[in-house]
């Protein structure tokens, strides 16, 4: 990330913490670059204490079942809406937040956080699928499609070799758009059929796995997986790194994925609210949102990032859509108590039987 420390020094105001001050960050699992937390930490002499969730349904059980001392979370859009809804969030102070104007207008005024009062965004992914390059080819088998970890014809060349996310939105969502559905769809009868397609292609599968599928397609235990596209551009880099005799692609299905959009919040309950607003102008930055495209993978949301982002994956239309894959993409939206009960009930039938 060259120049980064010296952006710091053009966007760092008098320092508001001592270096016993910690900020407290509830993030994914590796979504952030690691020079950029070193950055921000010389920029405000404080410390960056991290703690991880590799769900939404994880981080919000913790959340709202009283984990407190986070001054800054990095939820999906869906997670902004509900958590809004339980006021659990702190209005934002814009005036402290000059580098707001960095964002594209696309991604802003969405209708889960009108005028974004609660959340501003962070990065994006798409839900996809992983997978061994040279296996899939020996076997004919084309990754674009969702058949891959959903028929049991397709299945049958590759048992064991695939994992699905432990995530019932994320996967209900896949299930739903292999059936010509929107990830949205709550009818029960369609959810129903979401649930047999599943259940049908779940004895081929080698686990649910929401947060080591990156080091099992790495290393190749696996050849498929259900995952973040910037997990997948990781997983790429990895095998690469450690010259396996294999590559690990990306590819987006050609039914549709889900597109997640992570926001930058700050609980009422934070300690640290001062320096939580630094801390996301900080990463408001165009070069320092850059390095989380360059570095993690993830697509992003911030227009002066653009210059900064390196050119290999800005091609990428798993990581940047093209207009055509782009149409094709939705947002998980939050459901209702009586919808959650259904989805929870039929999540849990997938999971013991």
């Amino acid at each position: 990330m060259k120049n980064l420390l010296a952006a710091v020094a053009l966007i760092t105001v008098t320092p508001l913490a001592t270096a016993a001050t910690q900020l407290h960050l509830f993030n994914w699992n590796d979504y952030i670059a690691e020079e950029s937390v070193a950055a921000f930490e010389k920029s405000c002499d404080c410390q960056l204490v991290q703690s991880y969730y590799s769900s939404t349904e994880e981080m919000m059980a913790k959340l709202l079942a009283g984990a407190s001392g986070y001054d800054v979370v990095v939820p999906t859009q869906n997670a902004v809406q509900a958590l809004i809804k339980q006021s659990f969030l702190q209005p934002l102070d814009k005036n402290q937040l000059p580098n707001l104007k960095n964002s594209d207008p696309g991604f802003l005024n969405r209708s889960y956080d009108p005028d974004n009062t609660y959340s501003v965004p962070y990065a994006f992914t798409t839900t996809l699928l992983g997978y061994n390059e040279q296996q899939l080819q020996k076997l004919g088998i084309a990754a674009n499609d969702w058949a891959v970890i959903f028929d049991p014809a397709v299945l049958e060349k590759i048992k064991g070799k695939v994992t699905v996310m432990d995530d019932a939105e994320e996967l209900f969502g896949a299930a739903l758009k292999y059936l010509g559905y929107s990830v949205n769809d709550r009818d029960e009868k369609h959810l129903r059929e979401a649930q047999q397609v599943i259940m049908k292609a779940k004895p081929y599968w080698a686990a649910f796995n929401s947060s080591s599928y990156i080091k099992e397609l790495t290393v190749g235990n696996i050849w498929v997986a259900h995952g973040y596209s910037s997990d997948m551009v990781q997983a790429r880099a990895d095998a690469a790194d450690a010259g396996r005799d294999f590559s690990v692609n990306l590819a987006l299905p050609k039914q549709g994925a889900v597109l997640a959009l992570d926001n930058m919040v700050i609980p009422r309950d934070a300690k640290n609210k001062a320096l939580a607003h630094q801390f996301i102008n900080f990463m408001l930055d165009g070069e320092v949102a850059a390095a989380v495209t360059n570095e993690v993978g993830a697509g992003n949301p911030n227009a002066a990032a653009a210059e900064f982002i390196d050119a290999e994956i800005r091609q990428q239309t798993a990581i940047f859509p093209d207009a055509a894959a782009l149409a094709t993409l939705e947002t998980i939206e939050a459901s209702g108590s009586k919808e959650r009960r259904l989805l929870n009930k039929l999540w849990t039938e997938i999971k013991v039987k």
